[in-house]
């Protein structure tokens, strides 16, 4: 992804103001995490409680993925809608924290 400068930082306020929201009541997620390197790539991974849930949101989203807020943010469409295994998710001694932005994560776009 060639994106323009301040793509990261709308991506961010999209996800804190609208996104996080939405996700945060999907029935069937049990998580999702919403991943990214500056100026290269941007990525949701969602892990649902049955494969059905996933299939089912999956459908959804590959009808309206490429005029989804974050597409029209990044200026393209997803490059790849893909389902896999979870094998195992662990939760660390620091514990699990659910937050719709990083602070200390944070660099500036």
């Amino acid at each position: 992804m060639d994106a323009p400068k301040g793509t990261l930082k709308a991506l961010r306020a999209y996800v804190e103001d609208e996104s996080h929201a939405k996700f945060a009541g999907l029935d069937g997620l049990r998580f999702k995490t919403w991943r990214a390197v500056k100026g290269q790539w941007f990525e949701g991974s969602y892990v649902f409680v049955s494969d059905e849930a996933r299939a089912a949101f999956q459908h959804s989203f590959e009808k309206t993925a490429k005029e989804s807020a974050g597409s029209k943010i990044i200026g393209s469409k997803p490059i790849l809608i893909e389902a896999c295994e979870i094998v195992a998710v662990v939760r660390g001694p620091a514990g699990f924290r659910s937050s719709s932005h990083f602070e200390h994560e944070r660099k500036d776009d």
